[in-house]
């Protein structure tokens, strides 16, 4: 299983992006998968998931009304939308897999989550 992700950039406070992350070696309409960030010197924190059925669970507050996940399974793809972007969402992003379970957990367990990529920086700054 090889989940790649893509879309990081530097962005201005306030602005948005879009990141993507793809998945192989799986048929992924069957899996709930997340997305994740570490930041500098901090834990790594789970932002949200999406479910096999489309239904998602936001485990980040400061995600609440600004980020939403989606998932296209035809192009075995999840997508996290980030609008009104601020310094304090600096991180690298990860999206993961908890097989083989198809909803997502109700709250975010690092062990659970158990196929990583390697990331994307998302960097806020003016």
């Amino acid at each position: 299983v090889q989940l790649v992700e893509s879309g990081g950039g530097l962005v201005q406070p306030g602005g948005s992006l879009t990141l993507s992350c793809e998945v192989s070696g799986l048929k992924l309409r069957y899996y709930a998968i997340g997305w994740f960030r570490q930041a500098p010197g901090k834990e790594r924190e789970g932002i949200s998931c999406i479910s096999y059925d489309f239904g998602s669970t936001v485990y980040l507050d400061s995600a609440k009304g600004r980020f939403t996940i989606s998932r296209d399974n035809a192009k075995s793809t999840v997508f996290l939308q980030m609008n009104n972007l601020q310094p304090a969402d600096t991180a690298v992003y990860y999206c993961s897999l908890p097989l083989p379970l198809e909803r997502c957990p109700s709250f975010f367990a690092s062990d659970v989550f158990n196929r990583w990529g390697q990331g994307t920086q998302v960097t806020v700054s003016s």
